[in-house]
């Protein structure tokens, strides 16, 4: 899928590219602050879409509900703290705090329909409802919503929460299709793979937005990563191939692990003005 921008870069000058900060206000390095959309980024995605999945719902079944939401709220303060002080890219960084917003996303989903009785369908509208206003205010404010403006701390601040918003809507999508549509883990896995292909074609043959293209696409690739990490990790009673939501988390790890660390050292996914020496760490 193209990479989503409304805005031409600047011209590098000198060899450089300009390291002053973007307009829109808010405080920052003018660095960008989140990766070049590549099919790497997505197939690490979804692989954090994944795990986070499995994770939540293994630390939810092992240390109860209120624990685990703890825990996972506070790894995730922890590490957007982290990506917020970061002054340009970083790869561990960036995809430590994506799976820690995978892991409390699903967990505030799952919160709102086990503890709170909320239905699937409802959570779906509230979190769609969320995830507009969010995506509005960001757009009023800024007046885009390319993640390559993404060089101030306001614009993070909008990014990030736009994150959270799609993985708590792609969560409640999924459990929606598997389980009160009663599809199933792997026939909802396998619609989500059909479902993600049309933003890209449609930006492609149908001149649909880059950005919009962008965002639609991102928020199916947690349904369609949950979904067939359910389908490994549930029971055969359930549908799924019985593997253990524990299992399934550790194995999905390692290729996230290793994707990460071939980013961080050949900064295939460094944006073009930061020099590439910034990026490893």
């Amino acid at each position: 899928m193209a990479q989503p921008s409304n805005e031409a870069p600047a011209r590098p000058v000198g060899g450089e590219w300009p390291r002053t900060p973007a307009p829109g206000g808010g405080h920052g390095s003018g660095w960008s602050k989140v990766p070049q959309v590549t099919a790497l980024f997505w197939g690490v995605k979804v692989l954090t879409t994944g795990m986070g999945e499995t994770a939540s719902d293994y630390l939810a079944r092992t240390l109860g509900p209120i624990p685990a939401g703890s825990l996972g709220l506070a790894g995730l303060v922890a590490l957007l703290v982290l990506q917020l002080r970061a002054t340009r890219y970083r790869p561990w960084v960036y995809w430590s705090a994506i799976v820690m917003v995978s892991v409390f996303g699903t967990m505030a989903a799952d919160v709102v329909h086990v503890m709170a009785g909320i239905p699937y369908t409802v959570s779906v509208i509230a979190f769609s409802g969320g995830l507009a206003a969010i995506l509005t205010a960001w757009y009023v404010s800024e007046g885009t919503l390319s993640i390559h403006s993404v060089r101030t701390r306001r614009r993070e601040s909008f990014y990030w929460a736009t994150v959270l918003a799609t993985f708590a809507l792609g969560t409640a999508v999924g459990d929606l299709t598997a389980g009160t549509l009663h599809w199933g883990y792997l026939p909802s896995g396998l619609l989500f793979t059909a479902l993600i292909a049309v933003p890209a074609l449609s930006g492609r043959f149908l001149g649909l937005n880059a950005v919009a293209a962008f965002w639609w696409a991102y928020v199916l690739t947690r349904p369609l990563g949950a979904s067939f990490a359910d389908w490994m990790g549930v029971s055969t009673a359930r549908g799924g191939l019985g593997w253990g939501t524990g299992p399934v988390t550790l194995a999905l790890i390692v290729p996230i692990v290793l994707l990460v660390a071939y980013l961080a050292i050949s900064h295939k996914d460094t944006p073009p003005e930061q020099p590439a020496t910034g990026a490893t760490t």
